[in-house]
């Protein structure tokens, strides 16, 4: 099936590796052009190079972090200056430290609200003014939205509130023909989710007990997340706004 995305221009943020840089592939691949985002410029060079061999003038890498006010206004220009036109965004809110309610100290929680939460409100605002009519946002979220994980306190408390804001500004952005979604990653096998399991005493007993939960038996693999992304993000899913979609191998209960 053809998206539609040749021609088309995204900004990716934290595309350097993961579920950001799985999309990012994806969308190139099917003739997209993206600006990719990272904190480490060494790594979003890297990155930018490996995602656009083969594939003349379509990446364009820039070193930011969601947190920075400038940032979004930063990526806009980017992708603005060098092709003309913006259509959507893949916004990668990244992950938060790890540990239970007691456990998240207020500057923890501060400095996850300043990047995980304001930095993707900023973002969606920001593409959404700059974004050609009929274009496309997603959020990067997590099964937390609909079902807490346990030891992800500051997670479950900040993404189930971004997942009603997508909800929000489907409604507002719908008359402009933009969609805005929201994407629910469960368990797929990045260096993030590898990092989670390495935290239990026995961590391969960790990953087991995970893939007993999920239907499909296994963990995800990152591109499998990036061709749904790149689906919700093109022409192809034009009347698909305001839902909160899991990429989980059926692992979340809830419906």
């Amino acid at each position: 099936m053809d998206l539609g995305l040749s021609g088309r221009v995204y900004v990716v943020t934290g595309a350097t590796r993961g579920l950001g840089r799985a999309t990012a592939e994806a969308l190139v691949a099917d003739g997209a052009k993206v600006v990719i985002t990272g904190r480490d410029e060494e790594h979003v060079r890297s990155a930018a190079d490996a995602i656009g061999a083969g594939a003349a003038d379509s990446v364009e890498g820039l070193a930011a972090d969601n947190a920075d006010p400038d940032t979004a206004d930063r990526l806009v220009r980017a992708a603005t200056e060098r092709w003309g036109r913006l259509d959507g965004a893949l916004v990668s809110v990244g992950g938060p430290p790890a540990g239970g309610p007691t456990a998240i100290t207020d500057e923890q929680w501060q400095t996850s609200f300043e990047s995980v939460f304001l930095g993707a409100v900023r973002l969606l605002r920001t593409v959404a003014a700059a974004c050609t009519d009929g274009g496309s946002i997603a959020l990067v979220l997590s099964t937390s939205v609909r079902a807490p994980v346990r030891g992800l306190a500051v997670s479950n408390g900040l993404r189930p509130g971004l997942a009603m804001l997508v909800k929000d500004a489907a409604d507002e952005l719908g008359q402009r023909g933009i969609r805005v979604n929201s994407l629910l990653p469960g368990r797929v096998d990045t260096e993030r989710v590898r990092e989670l399991d390495g935290l239990a005493d026995d961590p391969e007993a960790a990953r087991a007990k995970q893939v007993a939960a999920i239907p499909l038996r296994r963990y995800g693999e990152a591109a499998e997340f990036g061709r749904v992304a790149a689906f919700v993000l093109s022409p192809a899913a034009s009347y698909l706004t305001g839902a909160a979609i899991p990429v989980d191998g059926g692992m979340t209960r809830a419906l």
